[in-house]
């Protein structure tokens, strides 16, 4: 099991090309309009109507129930977005234009993995966010938890609820089952960082499996709550975002993960490029 198959979400056609280039899997989502060529999360089973509310989750959603629950699983399994690329060495290399990102993406499983069951992408800090963006955005959370204006009190907890909503994580963390209730309130409350990016690599179907059926079940409560008449980007992708909290703190408990580089560049700009 040392070959890779890696799925890149867009929301662009223009992307195909690009995608194809590289040698990853193309994945078109939601109901945008799409030429041959993609894999779309609008067949099958499938929750594709959410995807301004979920993100890349319909089509994690798409793969568990149409991929994943028919088919064995071979290869190492990974996927990516068209902004967030997996590099092919811990030391992330500076990207200039797409030769650059081709050469440096990874496209091979690396020995260091071997150990391993569950990639996830390098973490990003919430403790440097700007004061401008605190006064604007955060002055409630402030209030909630007046240690948080000392940067090694801002916690994952204290920067959600700044941008997506005051208590909405405290309410969405109360639907869990009771073996991840307390585990990811303390996650939430005790870290000043998050891997990104909803991205993973798996080669276990079994802990892909056990993954999608926490995540669902708990989106799918939260739905109960939030619903989806939801405004403004920082609540309406509500889900999406409740998830890439989440995704850390399951791997990190449930399997035996290493934390690898992620590579930040935008297709699109690759496509204006002259």
């Amino acid at each position: 099991m040392n070959q890779l198959e890696m799925y890149c979400l867009s929301i662009h056609d223009k992307l195909l090309e690009k995608i194809n280039q590289i040698g990853y899997i193309p994945v078109g989502l939601g109901s945008f309009d799409y030429s041959s060529g993609w894999l779309r999360d609008n067949t099958g089973d499938n929750i594709s109507h959410k995807n301004k509310n979920y993100g890349e989750y319909t089509f994690h959603y798409w793969f568990w129930k149409n991929i994943l629950e028919k088919t064995e699983i071979e290869n190492w399994v990974g996927f990516c977005a068209q902004r967030r690329f997996w590099s092919n060495d811990k030391n992330i290399k500076k990207i200039n234009n797409f030769e650059d990102l081709n050469a440096n993406v990874l496209k091979s499983v690396p020995e260091e993995w071997n150990n391993y069951d569950v990639i996830i992408g390098n973490e990003i800090k919430v403790t440097n966010i700007p004061w401008i963006k605190i006064i604007k955005y955060g002055k409630q959370a402030i209030f909630e938890n007046p240690k948080s204006i000392f940067k090694s009190k801002r916690n994952i907890k204290f920067q959600f609820d700044m941008f997506h909503g005051c208590g909405l994580l405290d309410k969405a963390i109360n639907l869990l089952p009771e073996q991840d209730k307390f585990d990811f309130r303390k996650y939430v409350e005790g870290k000043n960082s998050y891997n990104q990016g909803n991205m993973f690599i798996c080669k276990s179907k079994k802990i892909m499996s056990n993954y999608y059926s926490s995540i669902f079940e708990w989106l799918f409560k939260c739905e109960k709550i939030f619903g989806f008449n939801l405004h403004g980007y920082s609540k309406q992708r509500i889900y999406g975002f409740l998830a890439e909290r989440y995704l850390p703190y399951w791997f990190s408990k449930y399997s035996n993960n290493l934390i690898w580089p992620v590579i930040f560049y935008n297709l699109m700009d690759i496509t204006n490029e002259k």
